[in-house]
């Protein structure tokens, strides 16, 4: 009996303590935050960087900033030479090239005997020099008539006689000097022309460094519309000793950008405006009025000091004709003979000022940059007839 009683308190109390662990309240968890998106990789980026959280979210096509270009370097500015003495210095260039033609007149001159064969053989020297048959038989006859009279020809006599008859005939009272002082406020304006090929635009360049050697602000004019190298080829000419170069597009009117570069010229307070203009061919008839009406559209706002020809002195009498009509067609003040080291007649110095009756006033003996020389008389009869 105790034995049951013993068991029926054990139950109770078994079935009263777990009650009590059934109505406790249990421990809740915190709710867990949602989790943030994760960032969407760049382009390229790999599945490790994402996973890392190494890759920064890719910035609004706006918020991007442009590209800078990278800054050009500054053309480093030249200091060419001065003119002056410029022909002195290239002397051993006409001394190449000219040097058979004064060799060949003083032994035709230093013969013991000088009858009419020998002197026909002169006349022909000259005229194969590109002297022209005019002036060729005027300075054999007045070189007869001094041999005859002198009686003695030593050789420093022979040479003395052919070098003061040569520089007579080229004419050392000319004047050929360059009117390129600014007037006032206003500038020198020189008009360039010529036929393709002569090196018309190259001797613009060459001019500026001239004149920038000389101490002038220079600025080059591109009215050479037709080509568009020449307007590159200005502006690398310009670049290098910092003259500015006023162009506009390929095909545009000439006279414009001429009345653009005077202009230009004159608000800038510049020293000389080299106009360089299309290598007209003296054939075309339409293309010579074009220069013309350049010629006239500068005039309205300025004058023109110089109107330079650019002659070919390997051309002979072509050029010759070319340099005919150009004078025709406008005033022109003074000739460029270029390439002159590379021909033997050195005679058409002589023949252009006297077709034309304007004066020589510069002389291209090379390609380099400074091989464009103001045309001295005595230094080129000397270069010819040699020490």
């Amino acid at each position: 009996m105790e034995y049951v009683i013993l068991i029926a308190v054990l139950a109770v109390l078994l079935l009263v303590v777990g009650g009590v662990l059934f109505l406790r309240p249990g421990r809740r968890r915190a709710p867990r935050p949602p989790a943030e998106p994760a960032p969407r990789p760049e382009a390229g980026a790999t599945r490790a960087d994402a996973a890392a959280g190494t890759v920064e979210p890719e910035a609004p096509p706006a918020e991007r900033a442009p590209p800078v270009p990278a800054a050009r370097p500054a053309p480093e500015i030249e200091k060419p030479p001065p003119g002056a003495g410029r022909l002195v210095r290239l002397r051993a260039r006409l001394a190449r090239s000219q040097g058979t033609f004064g060799k060949a007149l003083l032994g035709l001159l230093s013969r013991d005997t000088l009858d009419d064969e020998a002197w026909e053989e002169i006349e022909d020297t000259l005229i194969g020099a590109d002297m022209g048959v005019s002036v060729a038989r005027q300075v054999t006859e007045d070189l007869r008539t001094r041999v005859q009279v002198l009686g003695t020809r030593t050789p420093d006599e022979v040479r003395a006689l052919l070098r003061e008859e040569l520089v007579k005939q080229i004419g050392p009272d000319l004047d050929r000097s360059l009117h390129t002082a600014p007037h006032g406020t206003r500038p020198s304006v020189v008009l360039v022309v010529g036929v393709n090929g002569t090196g018309k635009t190259t001797t613009c360049g060459k001019l500026a460094r001239v004149l920038v050697g000389d101490g002038r602000t220079v600025l080059l004019g591109a009215a050479d519309t037709f080509r568009a190298a020449a307007a590159d080829q200005l502006e690398t000419w310009g670049s290098r000793v910092g003259a500015p170069v006023v162009r506009r597009e390929e095909g545009a009117d000439p006279a414009s950008v001429a009345f653009d570069a005077v202009k230009k010229g004159v608000d800038d307070k510049i020293d000389t405006v080299i106009v360089d203009t299309a290598g007209r061919l003296h054939t075309k008839t339409g293309l010579m009025d074009e220069l013309g009406k350049v010629k006239r559209v500068i005039e309205k706002q300025s004058q023109i000091d110089e109107i330079l020809l650019v002659l070919d002195a390997t051309t002979g009498q072509n050029g010759m004709q070319q340099a005919r009509v150009f004078a025709e067609v406008v005033n022109v003040t003074g000739v460029v003979l270029t390439k002159l080291d590379g021909t033997a007649k050195g005679g058409i110095v002589v023949q252009v000022q006297r077709e034309l009756g304007v004066p020589v006033k510069l002389v291209g003996l090379g390609e380099g940059a400074d091989d464009l020389a103001p045309f001295e008389p005595e230094a080129f009869v000397d270069a010819i007839l040699g020490d």
